[in-house]
């Protein structure tokens, strides 16, 4: 009886959540024209807004407890905003504050990039060395709770700012696993962690140049390109992107440019901002090597951005997992009540059309990397996708 209860009353707040959300914020964004759009070019949605109202009667007057609205407000904003897509969410004014007093730098982290799939915080890749490393976390690992909330009634952005925090603290989370039925208890001590080494190596007697950039700073782009013009030429290369997810998307696309002379590379398209469209600059073009990219599914964000557009244009193989799905802008909207809006405003579109964010980037070549795979430089024996772009680089002329 209990349980049918507290079912009940989560259908209920459900429920409650959707009410409060249309006549709340659908109110204060159609009718007040918060985004310059009234209620009547809606294509009807506004005209439900009776029905919304009779259910939001009847939840008050007919539900067996009173609820409390603030809480159920609170929350029909935070689903509003995250049905839309992980990356935009809605802050109350206590988070909100919290975002805006955020420290940028000295910020210490446990090791691993998230985002939201199925309303669940997801491991998107785990920093080799890094605390989630040492307790074996994984991509697609997902995170049920941190410390006693659960991440599913968390917005994408506070779910980050409770992953940072001061050196040598730690963090409880409960995480769930593939192929285990029951969660695990981990906890983790936040470190700051210096930017991950550019990798590099020669394979097939220095015929092969391959590059592991880690993430994609302005100075890491730089890096790469000073090996490109200093490598001799006729020597191939292998870029691996593979659990590449930091990195701004302008050196994403820079670093695509190094090896695309001319041609677009990408463009940016939103309802209220104006078509970019980010065309190869001959100025910044190093090689035209033959070359092949690898990713996986913890290739995110700015390194997504590169592979599609030198798989669109055709420049090169792409080689393994599909990409995980992240290119988008966000936009911070302050309302009267000291609450946020981080809204997404435009997506990322590669050459062919298709948006990063969402169909990311399928490889031309795919390889099911299994996760006994070891991506060692090193060692390459184990790593099918490795073997596979170095395969397809020996079969091609200079």
């Amino acid at each position: 009886m209990v349980c049918v209860s507290r079912l009940f009353q989560r259908i209920v707040f459900v429920v409650a959540a959707g009410v409060f959300a249309a006549l709340g914020l659908g109110f204060a964004l159609g009718q007040v024209g918060f985004f310059g759009v009234h209620a009547g070019g809606q294509d009807g949605a506004y005209q439900q807004m009776h029905v919304y109202a009779e259910v939001l009667k009847r939840i008050q007057s007919d539900y067996v407890t009173t609820p409390n609205l603030n809480d159920v407000t609170n929350g029909a904003l935070h689903g509003l905003l995250e049905s839309l897509d992980p990356d935009s969410s809605y802050l109350t004014a206590t988070e909100y504050k919290i975002y805006k007093d955020r420290p940028v730098t000295g910020v210490a982290q446990v090791g691993i990039t998230v985002s939201k799939r199925f309303g669940y915080a997801t491991v998107v890749s785990v920093a080799p060395g890094s605390a989630a490393d040492k307790e074996h976390l994984e991509d697609g690992d997902v995170i049920e709770s941190i410390g006693d909330q659960s991440t599913r009634e968390l917005s994408l952005a506070v779910i980050r700012i409770m992953l940072e925090g001061k050196p040598g603290t730690t963090v409880t989370m409960s995480v769930v696993r593939p192929r285990k039925a029951d969660p695990d208890k981990v906890t983790l001590t936040r470190t700051v962690a210096a930017e991950p080494a550019l990798g590099e190596q020669q394979y097939e007697n220095s015929t092969i140049l391959y590059l592991k950039p880690g993430s994609l700073s302005a100075p890491r782009v730089d890096a790469i390109a000073a090996q490109l013009k200093a490598a001799p030429k006729g020597e191939k290369i292998l870029l691996d992107l593979r659990d590449c997810t930091s990195g701004d998307a302008a050196e994403g696309l820079r670093l695509a440019n190094f090896f695309i002379q001319q041609g677009t590379l990408a463009t940016l398209t939103g309802q209220k901002v104006p078509a970019q469209t980010f065309a190869a600059d001959p100025a910044k073009f190093i090689t035209s090597a033959p070359m092949a990219v690898l990713v996986n599914r913890g290739t995110y964000g700015a390194a997504e951005l590169a592979a599609d557009a030198i798989e669109g244009d055709h420049r090169g193989d792409v080689v393994g997992e599909r990409t995980f799905g992240e290119g988008s802008v966000q936009k911070t909207l302050e309302l009267p009540d000291g609450a946020a809006l981080l809204l997404t405003v435009a997506k990322y579109e590669g050459p062919d059309g298709k948006k990063i964010q969402d169909e990311a980037v399928t490889p031309n070549v795919q390889i099911d990397q299994s996760e006994d795979d070891a991506f060692d430089i090193t060692q390459p024996k184990g790593d099918e996708a490795l073997n596979k772009a170095l395969d397809l680089l020996k079969a091609k002329t200079s």
